[in-house]
This record gives C-alpha cells, structure tokens and sequence, in this order.
C-alpha cells in the first residue's frame, strides 16, 4: 500500500485525533529519543499536552491553618415591630430586649411630654473623662430614693417625683411586675444633644438590672454594640450593632446581661430634631 493510501486510512478511521505514526526505532540504536524528536513525536496531539494525574514538579500542596483568626462583623440589626428580642447569648446570661412602639397613646404621650417638661428641674451637669470635665450634651434630672453616681456626676437623693412621674411609675409596675424607686430623665433639646457609648453597670444598680425606657418628644434612634469577648482589647470594628427608633410614648426595657454584654447610645443626628425627654425607670440600691 502506497504512503498516500495509508494516511487516508487512518485519517478515515482515527478522524482527527489521529496522531502522525511514530517512527520505527533505529536498530543501530535504542537510546530514548532526544528532546527535538519528543516535541516532533508528539506533535498534533493535543491530549498529551494537559498533564492530568501527573505533578510537574516534586512540590505537594499542604494545607496550613492561617496565623490569624479570620473575623467577621455579624449583620447589624434593626428593629421597629413590637416584640422579644433575645439579641446574644454568654455565660452571664441572656440579653433582652422589650419594645413596645405604643405603650402610650399618641395625645396622652403630648399631654406627658409638656408636664415634663415645664415641670422637671432640668440640669446640665458635667462629666468626668479621663479626668477632664466636660458639659453633658442634655439636661438631666433624678428622682430617686437613693443617690445615684455615674462618670463622675453624683445625683443626690430626691424622693419628691411629680404626680406625673408616679403615674407613670405606677403604670409600668404593672405591666411589667417590677417595683422601680427612681428615675433619670433626659432632656435632648435638638438632634445634636445625644449620650455616648456607655453601659448602665454602677454598683448602684447591681448585676443583670432592668431599665424601662419611656419616650416623649421627637423620635431618636438609639443604638447597641456588642463588646469584646472577655480577655480582648476593646476593639469595636467587628462589633455587631442593633438600632431602633424610639418614637412618642414607646417603652424599651433592656433586661438580663445586656449591660454587661453592650453598650447603648443616642448619637448625635446633623439634620432637624425636636425635643425629646427620655425617663429611665431604675431599682437602685444603697451602696
């Protein structure tokens, strides 16, 4: 059969993979062929070309656990409906939130809102930090059965609550079936008063207390964060955060660990705000 013939065989058999016919080797010589002959060899087939079960070289890939924790920030959330909120889980306990949007009825929420305040004898008190003084963002005022100190400000003890703030008081024992004896109002005149990061963990208060939350006035967002596991800097760019609005006659309680596991804060807002009076019912205890 002539060489043309043959290669149309093949061709007609094989199709296109079909690779040129490997050369005879030589009986003068049965050494491997060279690199030239190799590359000449396997021309055309391009199978040979993906190396499949095969390493190039000696190297093994190893897997190495990285040096450092890889860390990600949690989803922040937002709440608005009314409900239980369990926000985290440690050893200490449960943090809890309650959010009731409309514990109080928007005209009578007006009507409480102007009590307050005409009525309350409102301060602006100083703060300590790192042992500069400086004047609070709001006014205050205290009604309670004991002192209560906190970043340097001491509010003397005051018993005599308006006939407004017993209402309330009265009220809120009832629904929640706590016995608070004080109160720490907060005046936030426009969106730029506000309260920085901070937790309501004086001794005063003992461990795991409840704080009831009332709002009259212009609607604020009041934010958490997460602090940093036990051991760690305080180092809040992986800190989780939770927010929500505080609209006219909406009561928050913050209950179980949530002072010692986070922070809260009313941050400074840079757009037109009304005035917003914030009641913080408390159980304090003597020192």
């Amino acid at each position: 059969m002539s060489s043309s013939s043959d290669k149309r065989r093949r061709a007609r058999v094989q199709g296109g993979w079909a690779a040129p016919q490997r050369p005879k080797k030589s009986s003068a010589s049965s050494s491997a062929p060279s690199e030239p002959e190799k590359s000449r060899i396997y021309e055309g087939q391009a199978w040979m070309g993906k190396i499949v079960d095969q390493p190039t070289t000696g190297k093994k890939f190893i897997y190495r656990e990285p040096e450092e924790e890889i860390r990600v920030k949690p989803p922040d959330k937002v709440i608005t409906k009314p409900g239980v909120y369990d926000i985290s889980e440690s050893e200490i306990g449960t943090s809890r939130l309650r959010f009731f949007p409309e514990f109080i009825e928007s005209k009578e929420a007006d009507w409480f809102y102007d009590q307050f305040y005409q009525d309350l004898p409102w301060r602006q008190r100083s703060d300590v930090k790192n042992g500069e003084s400086y004047l609070q963002p709001r006014l205050t005022a205290w009604f309670g059965e004991h002192p209560y100190s906190y970043s340097g400000v001491t509010h003397d003890k005051n018993s005599e609550m308006t006939p407004a703030l017993r209402h309330l008081k009265a009220r809120l024992e009832e629904a929640t079936g706590y016995k608070f004896n004080s109160v720490l109002a907060n005046l936030y005149r426009d969106g730029h008063d506000h309260v920085p990061w901070h937790s309501d963990d004086e001794k005063s208060l003992r461990s795991q207390p409840t704080i009831a939350s009332l709002s009259f006035g212009d609607t604020r967002n009041f934010e958490l964060r997460k602090k940093a596991p036990p051991g760690e800097d305080a180092n809040y760019e992986y800190a989780q955060h939770v927010s929500m609005p505080l609209n006219q006659g909406s009561l928050l309680i913050m209950e179980g660990a949530v002072q010692e596991d986070w922070q809260h804060r009313i941050p400074r807002e840079y757009h037109d705000r009304g005035p917003r009076i914030n009641l913080t019912f408390r159980i304090i205890y003597p020192d």
